[in-house]
C-alpha cells in the first residue's frame, strides 16, 4: 500500500484557500498510483498533527503544496507532523519513522525543475505565436512574491529564469517580486523589448494575481497597452499563475517518485486505522448518527443526512452522489461561511448523500476529518493528549506570543471557540468516558488545541479580539 499527503496552508477565514489541494488530490486520485491520497492543512482540517493518523499506508510520502521553500516548508510543517527536522529540506527529502509508518517529505512541488515547462506553457498561453518567425522580440517577466524573511523563497524563481534565458525563445528574461528588489513596479526601465509575457509564480489565482500584480504593473486586463515607456511602446500579455496549471499534477507524481528512489512494493495496511474504519463500517451497516449526521443503510448504498433532516423526504433535498459532492455541500454554514472546523455545531441542513460503501468512508473523511481514527483511539485507551501549553511552546512566528496567554485568558477563548464545537476537549482535562462509538453521536474527542483556538488566543494577547470574536473566521 501506499498513501500520498498533499499538504495546503488552508484558511480560517477564506473557503478557496483550500480549492487547489482538492483539485489536485483529484486528479491524482484519478489515476490510481497510490492506494490512497489525502489532504491536510496547516489552517483547516485534517490539521498537520492529525493528517498520518487518517492515512492507510505504512509507506506515506508527504508533499508541501507551496511554490518556494520558506517558512512553511521548512519550520511549520515539519514541526507540526513531528518530522524532527528543522530548516531547508535537502534535495532527497527527509525520511522518518513515526508511529509504524515510513513517512517521506519532500521539497515543495514549486522547486521541481520541471516547474520551467510549466512557465513555457503560460507563457504560450498568452502568446500562441512565441518562437514563430517573423513575431517582435518577446521578453518574460517571471514574477515571484519574495521575502525578506527567507532566503530561500526567491531562489527558484531565479533558477526558473535562468533556464528560460537558454531555451532562444525570448530576447530577455528577467525576474521580479512583489516584496522585495528588483520590484514588479519597475518593470518598465528594466524591460526593453517591444512585447512582453508576464507569468506569476504564484500557487493560485487570488489576490495577488487578481489585484495586486495588474495594479502594481498598471495592468488592464489579459493584454495592456503602454504607449509610452522608457524604451519605446510595449505590449504587455498577462499569464494565469503556475499553480493551477493541470500539468501540476504531474510535477506533484514525479516529487513522490523520486523521493521513494526504488522504493519497492510499498507499505502495509496500518492496523490501528484499519480496526477504527472496520469498527466504525459495522456501525454504519446498522445505521448510526454521528455527529450533527444520521448514516442510513439502504440497499447496499449508504443514505447521510443532516440528523434534523430525519424525515425529510429525499426528493425535498439537495442529493449529491460523490464524497467530493458532500465535501462541497458541506463546506460552508448556512449563513454562506468557511467551515474551517468541521465538528463545529454549524452543519448546513438541506442536503444528502447517496454513497457506495467504498466511498464512504472517504465522505466521512471529508465530513469529520480524523474522528473515527481519534475516536477508536480513545475507546482503545491509545489516543495522547497534547496540553495547552505543550501545544503553545511548539509556536514560533507571529503565534508565538500565545506562550504569554494565562490560563484565564485560554479559557476565555476556548469559552467562546469550543463552546461550539462537538468535541471534548482531553487537552483541557475534560473526561470522556464514551465516545459515538458507544452510540453516542455527540462524543468526540479533542486531543489537542486546534490552530483555530491558538489563532483566537493570539488575539486574545493581542488585545485585538473583541467579544464574540471567535466566530468571525
Amino acid at each position: 500500500m501506499r498513501s500520498l499527503v498533499l499538504i495546503g496552508h488552508g484558511s480560517h477565514l477564506n473557503g478557496e484557500s483550500a480549492g487547489a489541494v482538492y483539485r489536485y488530490a483529484e486528479l491524482i486520485r484519478e489515476r490510481g498510483l497510490f492506494d490512497e491520497v489525502v489532504e491536510g492543512y496547516w489552517k483547516e482540517e485534517p490539521s498537520l498533527r492529525q493528517v498520518l493518523k487518517t492515512t492507510a499506508s505504512t509507506d506515506v510520502t508527504v508533499i508541501p503544496m507551496f511554490i518556494s521553500e520558506g517558512y512553511f516548508t521548512e519550520t511549520v510543517i515539519p514541526r507540526e507532523m513531528g518530522l524532527g527536522h528543522q530548516g531547508p529540506v535537502p534535495p532527497e527529502g527527509v525520511a522518518r519513522v513515526l508511529g509504524g509508518k515510513t513517512v517521506r517529505y519532500t521539497l515543495p512541488y514549486g522547486v521541481h525543475s520541471s516547474m520551467a515547462d510549466v512557465i513555457l506553457e503560460r507563457a504560450r498561453e498568452a502568446l500562441p505565436d512565441l518562437g514563430e518567425e517573423g513575431t517582435p522580440p518577446t521578453a518574460l517577466v517571471v514574477l515571484g512574491h519574495g521575502t525578506t524573511r527567507n532566503e530561500n523563497s526567491n531562489r527558484v524563481v531565479y533558477e526558473n529564469a535562468e533556464r528560460l534565458r537558454h531555451s532562444g525563445l525570448f530576447s530577455e528574461v528577467e525576474a521580479l517580486f512583489l516584496d522585495e528588489d528588483p520590484k514588479v513596479g519597475l518593470w518598465p526601465e528594466r524591460v526593453r523589448a517591444p512585447r512582453v509575457v508576464v507569468v506569476p509564480f504564484f500557487a493560485s489565482e487570488g489576490w495577488h494575481t487578481l489585484e495586486t500584480i495588474p495594479e502594481d504593473m498598471g495592468l488592464t486586463g489579459a493584454v495592456t497597452e503602454f504607449p509610452d515607456n522608457p524604451h519605446g511602446p510595449q505590449t504587455v500579455h498577462y499569464a494565469r499563475p503556475v499553480g493551477t496549471h493541470a500539468r501540476i499534477a504531474e510535477v506533484i507524481l514525479q516529487l513522490a517518485e523520486e523521493a521513494r528512489g526504488t522504493g519497492g512494493r510499498g507499505g502495509d495496511e496500518d492496523r490501528l486505522h484499519a480496526q477504527a474504519w472496520a469498527a466504525f463500517m459495522t456501525m454504519a451497516r446498522r445505521g448510526m448518527r454521528v455527529g450533527e449526521v444520521m448514516i442510513t443503510p439502504q440497499l447496499g448504498m449508504f443514505e447521510v443526512r443532516h440528523a434534523l433532516d430525519e424525515g425529510i423526504p429525499g426528493g425535498d433535498l439537495t442529493t449529491t452522489v460523490t464524497p467530493e459532492g458532500l465535501r462541497d455541500q458541506t463546506r460552508r454554514d448556512e449563513g454562506g461561511h468557511h467551515r474551517p472546523v468541521h465538528t463545529l455545531r454549524n452543519l448546513p441542513r438541506g442536503w444528502r448523500a447517496v454513497l457506495s460503501e467504498a466511498d464512504l468512508p472517504r465522505a466521512m473523511h471529508a465530513l469529520y476529518p480524523a474522528i473515527v481514527e481519534e475516536g477508536y483511539a480513545h475507546q482503545q485507551h491509545a489516543l495522547r493528549a497534547t496540553p495547552w501549553a505543550t501545544t503553545a511552546r511548539r509556536q514560533t512566528g507571529i503565534y508565538a506570543k500565545v506562550q504569554k496567554a494565562t490560563p484565564e485568558q485560554v479559557e476565555h477563548v476556548a469559552e467562546d471557540v469550543c463552546s461550539g464545537c462537538l468535541r471534548t476537549r482531553l487537552w483541557a482535562s475534560e473526561q470522556l468516558p464514551r465516545t459515538f462509538f458507544d452510540g453516542v453521536p455527540g462524543a468526540i474527542p479533542c486531543a489537542e488545541a486546534c490552530t483555530y483556538l491558538v489563532a483566537e488566543v493570539r488575539e486574545e494577547v493581542s488585545g485585538k479580539r473583541g467579544s464574540g470574536s471567535g466566530h468571525s473566521h
